[in-house]
């Protein structure tokens, strides 16, 4: 555990509000993983494998354990051993797609993005298949035809400062090609310490193939984008649900508003989700009053989050419309469906992705982590997006052809928002700064984080 990798808090400071359940859950999944994994594996511990089953059930487990050990022909690595046994606990007996175990680099990985600070290049990543772009379920691993393929880099950041550009492929990393491996082991293996050097083997266009060095630095990600459109329509992008996306969006959107803007396109596209705190207090910046969703367990029964009564676009006079698509998910749902169902905004786009679960992740003693769903979410009329998505008030969509500088979905929202009324006065509520002391969340609900390293 690194200091710029902190592990999400299981708990609000005082004033937010305590959430034991929480707190009870997240020491569970911890205990009950450590006690598997470091005491019933843990030789001289009851039986002549050195495993004491926890429950009957898993007596046969031992055998299985203490045959491996006595009889396999070749030496096991009883660390492999052990996370086997806690993949195989999810993949096979929870049988939830949230629910999983995450080795120690992908987990240390997980909490960087999720921190909105980790050491790095700064240049977010992607798979492209070069024969079929819009076929990228064919490609699972990286070939000659599915490559590593540079986003973006990110303004003033190494990969920025180094050339990096946008559609570049990286061919190797630190001499060791990328073929057969995937985008989550690159951005793993590029990310590192900063003051660090790593090179790349870069292939631009049709030259030559080249190597670039660069240094790692400290990268604070930037969640939020923001432009004004014709003079008067603000746009603001949320890329995740992050520690720092709150306090930045509340300020986006408020530099938005300080210039003039009257109507809002809030962009929710390809964002995952993340902290379920953030949802709420996003949701708030437009939804003065009332309740935004709920989320419900089987032992805890219903908590309520309710709009914290400060945001500074809840004016009904300010018209909003939100952008959705197939990779909204989580988080992106919470605030959608909220804006949606209290009629504060009109959703333009596709239908979202379906994720009405909510997880915590806890840490276990080999540095990785496990997530496990504690509970549901409902919308505020209690319906639930799982699994068709929110459907959207306005359909429109990408098409694969579409050229790169046409957006067909906010021309959709624009269009929209052509024939929408407009106050006549500054529009919003209260205009508070934004805390220097944000709260931090207790709950994450991640679809998918983005591959930037």
């Amino acid at each position: 555990m690194t200091e710029s990798n902190p592990t999400p808090s299981p708990e609000r400071p005082s004033g937010a509000g305590p959430v034991p359940w929480v707190i009870a859950l997240a020491l569970a999944a911890v205990v009950g993983a450590a006690l598997f994994v470091g005491g019933y594996l843990a030789a001289g511990s009851g039986s002549s494998s050195g495993c004491a089953a926890p429950d009957p059930a898993f007596a046969a487990f031992c055998e299985a354990y203490g045959r491996i050990q006595s009889d396999y022909v070749d030496d096991i690595d009883p660390d492999k051993l052990a996370e086997g046994a806690i993949r195989g606990m999810f993949q096979y007996g929870v049988e939830d797609p949230y629910s999983g175990y995450m080795p120690p680099q992908q987990y240390q990985q997980a909490l960087g993005d999720l921190s909105g600070s980790f050491g790095g290049i700064g240049a977010e990543m992607a798979m492209s298949n070069t024969e079929d772009p819009a076929d990228l379920a064919a490609c699972t691993a990286f070939s000659e035809i599915c490559r590593l393929v540079v986003v973006a880099p990110l303004a003033d950041t190494p990969a920025d400062k180094a050339g990096l550009q946008a559609g570049d492929y990286v061919l190797a990393v630190d001499g060791k090609s990328v073929d057969g491996s995937t985008v989550d082991d690159q951005v793993t293996k590029i990310r590192g310490e900063p003051g660090t050097d790593v090179t790349l083997t870069i292939q631009r266009d049709e030259d030559e193939p080249f190597d670039v060095t660069i240094t790692r630095a400290e990268i604070e990600l930037q969640e939020v984008e923001t432009r004004l459109i014709d003079d008067h329509i603000g746009y603001i992008a949320l890329n995740s649900f992050s520690a720092p996306a709150n306090e930045q969006f509340h300020a986006g959107l408020q530099e938005l508003l300080d210039q003039g803007a009257d109507q809002i396109v809030f962009d929710l596209r390809d964002n995952p989700g993340g902290y379920i705190d953030a949802a709420q207090q996003i949701a708030s910046e437009f939804i003065g009053n009332g309740l935004i969703f709920t989320q419900e367990s089987a032992d805890e029964g219903v908590k309520r989050y309710e709009a914290l009564g400060d945001g500074i676009a809840t004016d009904a006079d300010l018209p909003v419309a939100v952008l959705i698509n197939g990779g909204s998910a989580s988080a992106s749902e919470i605030v959608a469906a909220a804006l949606q169902e209290t009629g504060r905004a009109t959703l333009v786009g596709e239908p979202s992705f379906g994720k009405n679960t909510v997880q915590v992740w806890s840490e276990l003693q080999n540095d990785g982590g496990v997530r496990i769903t504690i509970s549901r979410w409902f919308t505020p009329e209690h319906n639930s997006v799982a699994p068709d998505g929110i459907q959207p008030d306005i359909d429109a969509a990408r098409a694969a052809d579409t050229p790169p500088e046409e957006d067909p979905v906010l021309d959709a929202a624009l269009s929209f928002l052509e024939d929408q009324p407009v106050a006549d006065g500054e529009s919003g509520g209260a205009s508070p700064a934004p805390s220097a002391a944000m709260p931090q969340p207790a709950v994450v609900g991640i679809v998918g984080l983005r591959p930037i390293c």
